[in-house]
């Protein structure tokens, strides 16, 4: 199938950092190809100030017509957010479908999101998107498909009907708060048992899924995409000393993400907020790594989830070249393609886990199986011992100093 040719359009302010302004610009690039389409032009205007109208100066948006009518791109993608009244004005200028950063991030949300929440948060999104920008749109918004920007939330010929749209949003919004209530009920049952919670967070396509799978043994979907991921999965596993965790894979985090994802993703990024520990991936080898830490870091810290123990894991180690030091402690640098290395990830999550987690030594008779179970599951044990005279076990470990278990251990 032909791909969608498409043409980007960024504007470049005066003292904007260089470095900052071109990884946007190849971010663009890659949600893009992403979504389906070719970049067959890039345009950029060294500009002061936005035009209040029509964004960029008419002289500008002329050479971007004659460049879309000679290279046949069908499709504008702008870097920053259009005002209705500047999308409505480009797309007469243009003669052609206009879309910003922020529906394009929709629209790839749109194509992946995979469970019944997912997928009312996407759709939530895009319709308190799309209800301030519905005049001028004509027919592209109201079918579904049909190129990029228009995988549309339904079928209603949105532009005449605010009122279905108001009403859908109303009824959506119902429907997540009974999720959200399920999801609580969920995090009670899971505090009642004392589950510990990883939560693998990271800037998008830095190795999250491929990560959750080799850790899970999963299908978590796995694409070198960007949001590959947008639905959490948890899964229980083992870490090597025997403790049960609970890891949650979690949609990839973005500079610049639309606002009214980020109110609609709140319960998705709610996993992070109630994990105990995070795992932040960053992919070592991208030259930009340290902006989207620092994008990463934020977000949490939005999120009030920075001040949860976070171990920050440097992958794609086999695509460095030359040194590498990382500049966050405590790390780790690995590639999560390498069995070896998910191995020596699981055993430094125990590491950084017993600096903060408090040491017992307790004696279970032979008879008490279960508690010596019970302790491996939820502890971390570091020494085992049968003590043949009180025909019992000296077990010695570390427990998080909240557990319930914690009281009958300290000794």
């Amino acid at each position: 199938m032909e791909k969608e040719q498409v043409i980007l359009v960024a504007r470049k302010a005066p003292r904007e950092d260089e470095d900052r302004f071109h990884s946007s610009l190849e971010e663009l690039r890659s949600l893009t190809e992403t979504a389906g389409g070719e970049v067959c032009n890039i345009t950029i205007q060294n500009r002061e100030r936005i035009h209040p109208a029509t964004y960029l100066g008419e002289g500008k948006l002329g050479e971007i017509k004659e460049e879309a009518d000679e290279k046949g791109a069908q499709l504008v993608i702008f870097n920053d957010e259009l005002s209705p009244g500047q999308l409505r004005n480009i797309s007469d200028r243009l003669e052609r479908r206009v879309i910003d950063r922020s529906q394009l991030i929709l629209d790839i949300f749109a194509s992946r999101a995979r469970t019944k929440e997912g997928k009312l948060q996407v759709e939530l999104a895009q319709l308190e998107y799309l209800l301030p920008r519905l005049t001028g749109q004509g027919t592209a918004l109201s079918r579904l498909g049909g190129g990029i920007g228009t995988r549309g939330p339904g079928e209603t010929k949105l532009e005449t009907d605010r009122r279905h749209i108001q009403r859908r949003i109303d009824d959506i919004k119902r429907r997540l708060k009974a999720v959200v209530k399920q999801r609580e009920q969920y995090r009670k049952r899971r505090g009642e048992n004392f589950a510990f919670q990883i939560a693998v967070v990271g800037y998008t396509n830095a190795g999250k899924s491929t990560f959750f799978n080799r850790l899970t043994d999963s299908d978590s979907f796995e694409e070198d995409l960007l949001f590959a991921t947008l639905d959490p999965l948890t899964r229980q596993i083992r870490l090597p000393s025997g403790l049960r965790v609970l890891v949650s894979d979690t949609v990839g985090f973005i500079q610049d993400l639309p606002t009214t994802l980020i109110a609609s993703f709140r319960s998705t990024l709610e996993e992070v907020t109630e994990a105990d520990f995070i795992l932040h991936m960053v992919d070592a080898s991208h030259p930009d790594y340290s902006e989207y830490e620092k994008t990463v870091h934020q977000l949490l810290k939005d999120l009030q989830a920075d001040h949860l123990p976070t171990l920050t894991v440097y992958n794609k180690r086999d695509l460095l070249t030359g040194d590498f030091i990382p500049p966050t402690n405590p790390s780790i640098t690995v590639s999560v393609k390498d069995p070896a290395d998910i191995m020596k990830l699981a055993e430094k999550i125990e590491k950084v886990l017993i600096e903060d987690w408090q040491v017992y030594k307790v004696f279970v008779h032979a008879s008490e199986g279960k508690k010596l179970e019970q302790l491996k599951g939820q502890s971390i044990v570091t020494s085992v011992q049968f003590n043949e005279t009180k025909e019992g076990y000296e077990v010695e470990g570390y427990i998080h100093p909240k557990h319930p278990l914690k009281t009958n251990l300290m000794s």
